[in-house]
C-alpha cells in the first residue's frame, strides 16, 4: 500500500523532478486535462472530489516517510488544477492562464490558503491546493466573463 501511495502521491513520478516538482505536477495535470475528452462540470467536480479523497490518503501515507507536505507529493496539484478549470471553456489561452494563476496562488498562499497547510494527516497537503484552485477559478471566471468575452461564447 505504501508503494501505491507513493506512486499516486508523486503523480506517477512527477514529484521526483529535481526542479520545481509542484510545477511539473501542475503541468502534467494541465496536459492530461487538455487531452482528456470533454466532460461536464459536475463530472469534473465529482472526479476532483474522488481524487481529493485518494489524495488525502496518499499524502498521509507519504508523509510518514517523506515528512509533512513534502515537495514529492504533487497529487494535490492535480486536484487543484482540476478545480481551476471547472466550468470554463476548453481553450488553450484559458488553460495557460489557469496554469499560471493556480501556480501563483499555490506559491503565494494568501489567507486562508496559508493556514490550511497546518491541517494534519494529509488534509493540509490537499486543502491548500483546493483553495488555490478555487481562487484561480474565481479569477478566471471573471476574466472569461468580462475580459475574454469572445472565448466565453
Amino acid at each position: 500500500m505504501k508503494l501505491l501511495a507513493k506512486i499516486i502521491g508523486s503523480t506517477f513520478g512527477c514529484g521526483y523532478s529535481p526542479v520545481a516538482p509542484g510545477t511539473v505536477g501542475s503541468l502534467a495535470a494541465v496536459v492530461v486535462l487538455w487531452l482528456a475528452p470533454p466532460i461536464s462540470s459536475i463530472a469534473l467536480i465529482l472526479l476532483a472530489a474522488s481524487f481529493f479523497v485518494i489524495g488525502v490518503w496518499a499524502s498521509f501515507m507519504c508523509e510518514k516517510d517523506w515528512g509533512h507536505d513534502s515537495g514529492r507529493i504533487v497529487w494535490d496539484e492535480v486536484v487543484g488544477m482540476m478545480i481551476t478549470v471547472v466550468a470554463l471553456p476548453k481553450d488553450w489561452l484559458i488553460y495557460l492562464i489557469a496554469f499560471g494563476l493556480f501556480r501563483f496562488f499555490d506559491i503565494l498562499k494568501p489567507f486562508p490558503i496559508n493556514k490550511s497547510q497546518n491541517l494534519p494527516h494529509g488534509w493540509g497537503v490537499m486543502v491548500d491546493d483546493v483553495l488555490a484552485g478555487i481562487f484561480a477559478n474565481i479569477v478566471l471566471q471573471l476574466l472569461v466573463r468580462f475580459v475574454f468575452t469572445s472565448i466565453a461564447g
